[in-house]
């Protein structure tokens, strides 16, 4: 066949394929564009789920009219110097315009600080007409109609306005979370309108623009991040155990500014939550990673939101350690989610609440129910006071001087004042056999006894297990495991770490490995299996975290077993023993299962039922 050169419009139409996916790519690569300018406002604008319409306008620095078909031009960029591997901005390859413009209709008008006037240049299917005159403020505003009407085909992949709308909405906050300072709205015909407002440089602020993205109730369940390692330091805010999702989308990271969908960072986030959620449900995290360029790969697709760390091994054990720290270090944090489901159950069926997920009393109390129109006679009301009070002289109960008018209270035990200054407070009662009611000075707590008892035995035998080698039981025949050869050289590099764990292995050849000892906690164990597992793992993390799995999910079924067991009946100073060893030890806010140990209910909400707020 005749080799040949491509048109440029046919080399524009292939980048597109890879740069721009669907219409939140395009507003990604414009909005990183303005910020790259050094946009303080940012204005974004669809129809038709992007498809139609989409337009940005920022105040940033502008484009020179002399720059404006260079920008349209390929590889043509004002954000790379002459060191490939020094990437201090959001967008370097120089091909999201001219890519956009040999797909859709484009027009870019700009004007710098120091123009007179605004200049325009328009790009349809790859044909550009201007620079030419334009009116415009100071910045940049760029419009693309009609996109993929050059490659009608790639409209067939789209979904619906709802979901492109939804993509888009999402790209906008994943990067309004790292520029906290930039005020961000998102208008269209197809959808609400999205407003983030723009905040103060600091951790204030960057916790206000979080809470429009993530929610008003993920501050009060954060904790801070903040940790070094050889050049890599990671910040942001993480959740605790207790307040979750369904999915992993409210995850966000961050490389040097850069909005990234990392899936080593995406793994190190589970194992860092492994032992106090459950299967099904994820964490909310917004971590920001700062590094040396040169220790990162930013280059690694035409989107741009992979990366490649130098070394991968360092950013999750980073992360694993700092989120684990942040965890131990919180002590007890209840989910405020926990109190609002509280509040839910104690209220009455189909009582509306108020904006705050509390109840507005004043407004759920219909008199009506009551009285009836017109005037109101006391006399005739079934409600009308007695003549002497309450009327217990008329009572026979009441001619007894011994006996209180109304006494139903169970057994309490008393609750010292040192007690109830402890974040678990002071026992006062175990009701159902399984609860332990203790009060502190502002709320009231209840506690799930054998939940909360097998976090502790759970986390004393991990203790146990960890903090030595683990005894190891000798096969009578080594078992041979046969393996690629690149897998057996990894497990080899590991032998001593698996050592540890109980697993005795080695070179048997040049592709296979001679198990000869396995954990003695395990029992009869599939060999073959175990190790291509670990191989597995070890090939995509570089960890041998499978068998330290394995070994924690004996000791949590052991926990579950020689914990507390629900309908045991506790002494006074049983309970306080427990709640106290709780409050001691890390993660003890959920059981093994990541379900809570513990629900507070702050006195002020209970005023609040009951109408006194």
């Amino acid at each position: 066949m005749t080799i040949r050169q491509l048109s440029e419009t046919v080399i524009n139409q292939i980048a597109a394929g890879e740069v721009i996916e669907r219409p939140a790519s395009v507003v990604k690569e414009l909005v990183e564009n303005a910020l790259d300018a050094g946009a303080t406002r940012v204005e974004i604008v669809t129809a038709g789920g992007g498809l139609n319409l989409i337009r940005v306008v920022d105040d940033g620095s502008g484009i020179a009219a002399s720059d404006l078909p260079l920008a349209v031009a390929r590889h043509c960029t004002s954000k790379l110097s002459d060191d490939i591997h020094d990437i201090r901005s959001l967008g370097f390859r120089g091909e999201a315009l001219p890519s956009i413009g040999s797909v859709a209709r484009l027009t870019i008008r700009s004007r710098t600080a120091d123009a007179t006037e605004a200049m325009e240049i328009v790009v349809e299917g790859g044909r550009i007409a201007g620079p030419r005159p334009a009116a415009a403020n100071a910045g940049t505003q760029v419009e693309v109609r009609d996109l993929f009407f050059a490659t009608p085909a790639r409209l067939k992949f789209m979904k619906g306005e709802r979901a492109e709308s939804t993509a888009i909405s999402d790209v906008v906050k994943r990067i309004a979370v790292a520029f906290p300072t930039v005020r961000f709205t998102l208008t269209g015909a197809d959808r609400t309108r999205l407003e983030l407002a723009a905040e103060a440089d600091d951790e204030v602020g960057r916790l206000h623009r979080l809470a429009k993205v993530l929610g008003d109730e993920f501050p009060k369940n954060a904790l801070a991040i903040d940790a070094m390692r050889e050049g890599v330091r990671l910040t942001g805010q993480v959740s605790i155990p207790s307040f979750t999702r369904a999915n992993a989308l409210q995850q966000y990271a961050y490389v040097n500014g850069r909005p990234v969908r990392d899936r080593q960072i995406a793994a190190a986030i589970r194992a860092a939550y492994a032992d106090v959620l459950p299967r099904d449900r994820h964490a909310l995290a917004a971590l920001f990673f700062s590094l040396d360029p040169a220790l990162v790969d930013v280059n690694v697709h035409p989107a741009k939101a992979d990366v490649r760390f130098r070394d991968p091994g360092l950013v999750r054990g980073l992360v694993i350690g700092s989120i684990r720290q942040a965890l131990a270090n919180a002590g007890m944090r209840p989910a405020t989610s926990g109190t609002a489901g509280m509040l839910a159950a104690f209220r009455t069926g189909g009582t509306p609440a108020g904006r705050d997920g509390t109840e507005t009393f004043h407004r759920s109390f219909d008199t009506s129910r009551f009285w009836p129109s017109g005037s109101y006679d006391i006399a005739r009301s079934p409600s009308r006071p007695l003549a002497n009070g309450f009327g217990e002289t008329r009572q026979a109960v009441f001619e007894h001087a011994t006996l209180p008018s109304a006494d139903a209270r169970a057994d309490v035990i008393d609750a010292p004042e040192e007690l109830r200054r402890t974040p678990l407070g002071a026992a006062r009662a175990q009701v159902h056999e399984n609860y332990i009611v203790a009060q502190t000075e502002d709320s009231l707590v209840i506690v799930d006894q054998h939940a909360a008892h097998e976090r502790l035995v759970y986390e004393a035998l991990k203790e146990a297990i960890h903090s030595r080698p683990l005894p190891a039981q000798m096969l009578l025949l080594p078992e041979i495991v046969d393996l690629p050869e690149e897998d057996a050289e990894r497990l080899a590099s590991h032998a001593e770490t698996l050592a540890r764990f109980g697993l005795g292995l080695e070179r048997f050849g040049p592709g296979a490995v001679a198990v000869r000892e396995t954990p003695a906690m395990l029992g009869e164990t599939n060999v073959q299996a175990l190790v291509r597992d670990l191989a597995d793992e070890i090939a995509e993390t570089d960890t041998a975290e499978t068998l330290k799995r394995r070994l924690d999910q004996i000791a949590a079924t052991m926990a579950c077993h020689g914990s507390v067991r629900s309908g045991r009946r506790l002494r006074p100073e049983e309970m306080n023993a427990l709640l106290r060893e709780m409050e001691a030890t890390p993660g003890s806010g959920t059981c093994n299962h990541g379900r809570p140990t513990y629900i507070e209910l702050k006195l002020a909400d209970i005023e609040r039922l009951f109408g006194r707020r």
